[in-house]
This record gives structure tokens, C-alpha cells and sequence, in this order.
């Protein structure tokens, strides 16, 4: 099981350099192909979506993802497991202003040929105010 723990949190750590490096593809492989994501006043994104999206912010248009993730909880139950994080996103437009959201994310992971995968994420992140507002 600690195992499992320790691939999970490399896992996190994975996506959150690959994101960073704007690497889409790698974010890519780190789910499954019926991955759900749900974030708060948004439509539900399937991973054809995220696709969709990571296509549209690369190459001049990407913008720059800074952030941190804080693994608060893992659970293993077989060939599933969840995850609470502590999430902070930093993305700053190419020509644009920097915005930073901030807050946890729920996620559940499945086990695929051996390797974990995201597979539904819960993503409750806040933007964080600027100083002075």
C-alpha cells in the first residue's frame, strides 16, 4: 500500500512539472481515457475537452502555470483510490494579467496495467484575491 501511496504522489508531482513545462502530453498520460473533471460553475470536462483546450493555449498562445500541490490524504482500495490536495494555480496570459486560484481538490484514481491514473477530478479552486482588493 505505501507502494501505491508513493506512485500516486509521484504521480501529482509529475503532472504538476508537466503542466508547468507545458508539456500536454505527459498531463495526458497521467489520465484515463473516460477522465471527468468538474469545477465549480463550469461544464463538466471529459478528457477529450481538456485535449481540446491544452490545443488551443500551446505554442504563442500558452500561457505561463506556475503552482503547488499539497497532498493532504491518500487512500488505497484496491485498484481505486482518492485524493485530497491542497491546490494553488498561478496563470499568467501571454500579455495578460496573473491570476491565482487556490483551494482542494478531490480526486479518485484507478489502476491501469499496473500504473495509477486519474480518472474524476473535483476541482474546488477560488481565485485568490490581490493584495489591496
Amino acid at each position: 500500500m505505501q507502494r501505491d501511496k508513493e506512485q500516486i504522489r509521484q504521480l501529482v508531482s509529475t503532472w504538476m512539472a508537466a503542466t508547468k513545462s507545458g508539456d500536454a502530453e505527459t498531463v495526458l498520460s497521467l489520465m484515463s481515457e473516460d477522465a471527468i473533471f468538474l469545477v465549480t460553475g463550469q461544464p463538466v470536462m471529459r478528457k477529450s475537452d481538456f485535449v481540446a483546450a491544452a490545443n488551443a493555449q500551446s505554442g504563442e498562445n500558452a500561457p505561463q502555470f506556475d503552482g503547488t500541490s499539497e497532498v493532504q490524504e491518500i487512500k488505497i482500495l484496491g485498484e481505486w483510490a482518492y485524493m485530497w490536495t491542497k491546490l494553488t494555480v498561478v496563470v499568467t496570459p501571454p500579455g495578460g494579467k496573473t491570476v491565482t486560484r487556490a483551494g482542494h481538490t478531490l480526486s479518485i484514481l484507478k489502476k491501469e496495467n499496473g500504473k495509477w491514473v486519474l480518472a474524476r477530478d473535483a476541482n474546488m479552486l477560488a481565485p485568490v484575491p490581490e493584495d489591496g482588493e
